[in-house]
Parts: structure tokens; sequence; C-alpha cells
């Protein structure tokens, strides 16, 4: 790997575009080659993932929203799929709709370092592209494992968290980088598109903040249609703010550390195997990662509890982040209302925690129900509950070795009569480090769970299979990664909701 300094430069250095970050990922997407068997695997359960929780969310509304705004934008053959529909559309609204529908339960992929990410955010934008141009199910391969590369690059990096700028910025700039491997495109090109998806994609935090709403789920949806629309100007010709990183009133000046801003991005070298998908994860509960373990924490704690109305108090021992994000140090009020939105319930650790300890189980829907949310039980539990920050596990969480990484905490339940029970995890136990990683089997039950009652037996059995065989599909074959779906029912749902412009 080599280490890029990245640092704010006046106008008046003309910056080298060799020497710039946005040069430099552009350069590693248009030298990927053929990822090694690991990296392919690795790609092919992210697809499968994917699809998983993109059927389970079709009938959800934002996931609806988006499909009926995609599917009014129908493309001339050969155009891309969109989940729940028959429709080919143009590219770019595939990416929104299969965006928002991969991202509305917030149960994919993950990567935790200096800020979050979701690489699996970058694969529809990628199919969509692939099906439109005729790529194959290789081009697709190579392209994810470009995209996580950047990704996860710029994540260990770069923190856009303390700024309050939303991690989709860096998303921008995985997805344009993919898709310049995809396509095959010249380092120029797709220096420019990394460029201009940085810079239409950089927005608030406050998407993740309080009330919490449905345009968490469109978030990444929205970097992934601007990417590609950036890589199709690009292309044309057109050039883009530069340099985007290092310009004295470009993204490291204004919304990061300011003009004294100085970063340290590492890349794989020319020729080195792009590996770093294998260092992100999946979800086994559908909650904010940070929630994983925590999860996992209170299912082992359930038997050892006795009566919940015996609890006097809970504090998770937890990392910054954790604290700050999703616990009581947020200071968050939305965090403890029982008519809180199912998004702002999905970054609360201490309603997370309530429920996982009493019902011993997590359910990507009936865990969040308003009436469950609502029980007077629950909710008595879960005011007892806060977070706080414990440096020694911020320290775990920021480790810079991958076997000593955590991401759990440690709960102290303290109980009516004065007696304390306590344990801890360090991850969760579908991480890699966990009692029981996620393998292929382990991809393809949760598709399975996450697919009953929407995808019939044989429909679950040829996507499987197309997903697994994906880097001998030809272009015609692409169509297999999105498993067949009662269509009609998914129109019927579509059809009561309010109209829009499109």
């Amino acid at each position: 790997m080599i280490e890029h300094h990245v640092r704010v430069h006046p106008s008046a250095d003309r910056l080298p575009r060799e020497e710039q970050l946005a040069w430099k990922l552009a350069a590693v997407a248009t030298g990927t080659g053929e990822p090694d068997a690991d990296s392919a695997a690795m790609a092919v359960n992210r697809v499968i993932d994917n699809a998983s929780v993109a059927v389970a969310s079709l009938l959800r509304r934002p996931v609806a929203v988006a499909r009926a705004q995609a599917t009014a934008h129908r493309a001339a053959a050969p155009g891309a799929s969109v989940f729940g529909s028959r429709t080919r559309v143009s590219p770019e609204w595939a990416a929104w709709a299969n965006g928002t529908a991969v991202r509305e339960l917030d149960f994919h992929d993950t990567y935790l370092a200096a800020d979050y990410s979701h690489p699996g955010d970058n694969i529809p934008p990628l199919l969509a592209v692939a099906q439109h141009t005729g790529r194959t199910g290789a081009d697709l391969l190579r392209a994810t494992v470009a995209a996580y590369e950047i990704h996860v690059a710029l994540v260990k990096g770069i923190c856009l968290h303390e700024h309050r700028v939303d991690h989709v910025a860096h998303l921008g700039a995985a997805t344009a980088g993919g898709l310049g491997a995809l396509l095959r495109l010249p380092t120029e090109t797709v220096y420019q598109a990394v460029q201009q998806a940085v810079h239409t994609t950089t927005a608030t935090r406050q998407s993740r903040k309080g009330e919490i709403s449905s345009w968490k789920a469109y978030a990444p949806a929205f970097a992934g249609k601007a990417a590609i629309e950036a890589v199709d100007r690009a292309m044309r010709g057109e050039t883009s703010p530069s340099p985007l990183y290092e310009g004295e009133d470009g993204f490291l000046a204004w919304m990061l550390d300011g003009p004294e801003s100085h970063y340290t991005v590492r890349l794989p070298e020319p020729g080195e195997p792009r590996r770093a998908i294998l260092d992100t994860y999946t979800k086994e509960h559908s909650a904010e990662y940070q929630a994983q373990a925590v999860i996992d924490l209170a299912r082992r704690l359930r038997e050892r509890t006795g009566p919940l109305d015996e609890v006097r108090s809970i504090v998770l021992h937890t990392s910054h982040h954790t604290h700050h994000v999703i616990g009581s140090g947020a200071n968050d009020p939305q965090k403890y209302d029982p008519a809180a939105s199912r998004e702002t319930l999905d970054h609360s650790l201490p309603y997370i925690f309530a429920v996982a300890l009493e019902d011993g189980a997590w359910h990507h829907e009936r865990s969040y129900a308003p009436e469950r949310a609502a029980r007077p039980r629950t909710v008595a539990l879960w005011q007892k509950i806060t977070t706080v920050e414990d440096p020694s596990w911020t320290r775990r969480y920021h480790d810079p070795d991958p076997d000593h990484r955590a991401f759990g905490g440690r709960a102290v339940i303290t109980l009516a009569d004065g007696s304390v029970i306590e344990d801890e995890l360090a991850v969760a136990d579908a991480h890699p480090a966990g009692s029981r990683p996620f393998d292929r089997p382990a991809y393809a039950g949760k598709f399975r769970a996450l697919a009953e009652g929407v995808v019939a037996p044989a429909a679950q059995d040829a996507f499987l299979d197309a997903a697994a065989h994906l880097a001998h599909l030809s272009a015609d074959d692409l169509g297999g990664l999105f498993p067949a779906v009662d269509t009609d029912a998914v129109a019927a749902y579509d059809a009561q909701l309010p109209k829009g412009l499109f």
C-alpha cells in the first residue's frame, strides 16, 4: 500500500492533477484487474445480501415511491431492471430505485473506521450501468471490487462525521470509480467523474439526526444516481471543480478540517490485489451496525436477568461513536420516543437493547412495529437504559489491527435489590471475528428467510444459482440477479400511493 498525504493547496500552487487525491482514486479504479478468488467470492456474497434486503422491502412506502419515480423513466432497450417491476428504465433511475430498496431496512453490509459506510450501496448503480451497457458478470465483479477498494480507503483515511458531513460523500467517489472500472474508462475521465460526484453528493448529516426520516434510505441511492450522471458528463468531455479535495475553496478546506487539513489515505500500489472488500462485514440484524453486538449481548443476558420489572438501571459502556450516534450521548429525545419513526428507532441503542432483552430475538419488521415500540413494559425498561463512552472501547473501535477492532460494549444491569449483572461482547456473532462468521450458506439463508412469501422457492433457487455463477454470466444473464416476485401485487401496492410529478 502507498500512503498518500492529502492537504489543502492554494490555487497559486497549480497542484498537478496526478498529485491530487481524485486522480489517485481514479488510478486505483482504472488499474483494477480481475479480482482474486476471495474478493470475487465476497462480492458475490454482497450481491446476494443486497437482493435479500431489497425483496424484503418491496412493499415499504419509500421503496415504492422510488420505484414509481424510476418506472416513469422507461428506457429504450436495453435499460436496467428494477426490483419488483418488469419495466426496464434508464440506469440512473434504476440505481435510484434499487439503491433505496437495498438501504431501506438498514440491513446490508458495513465498514467502520475513521468514518462510517455501507459499501454495498455501490452495487445498485454498478449493476444498472452493467445491464444498460451490455457488460458481463465478470465486469461487474471487477467494478464492485474496485468500488469497495476506494470506499474503504476513504473511510479509513478521512472522517466526515466529526464535521457532520454525511458519509455518502465517500460513496459518490467510490461509485464513480467503480463505474470507471466497469466501463474501462481512461483515468482522466474517471478523475473528472469522481470530483463531480463528490461535489454533488456532499450534504449534512441531519439525515441521521433527531427524528430520522425516509431520506436515510434515499441518500445513498441519490449518490449512486449522481455518480452515474457524473460519469455520463465526464464521458462527454465535461470537466469538474478541481482540485476537489485539496483546493483552497474545496472539500477539505471548507467541509472538513479547514485550511490546515491533513489526511493520509492508503491506496494499493499498481498491480497490488484489491482486497479491501474482505475487511467489510454484513449484518445479521436489521439495525445500525454498532447495535449488532449489543443485540447478541442482550440475547445472551436474557436468561440471567430474571424479571425485567426488577431492573433499576442499565448502562451500556461503549465507544465514542456508538454513544454519540445511536446512544444517549446523541442527546436526541427522539431516541426515547415510542412514537418515533422506524428510521429513528434503528438508531436508538436504548430501544434496541430493551427489545432484544425482552424478546431474545430481533426481527426486521416485528421489532419495529408501532405497537411493539409502545408496549408499556418495553417503554418502562427503555427509559432505564443509557450509554456512556468508555475510552477503552473507543480505542478498540479504532484499533488498526482487525483482529482487535471491536464495535460492541459492556452492559451493567443493576437490579432493584442492588445486585449487578455484567457482561460484554466485542463483536457481533456474525462478524468475521465473531462466534458465527457469515459464510456463503449464511448469506443464502438470510436471502431465503427474507424472501419467504415474496419469492417462490424455485425463483429463490434460480437467483442463488445466478449469483453463484456471477463471474460467468453474460450481459443477457444479469437479469437473473433480480429475483422474480409477484409484480402484480407490487403494482397494486404502488397504485395506492399519492402521485407526484413523474
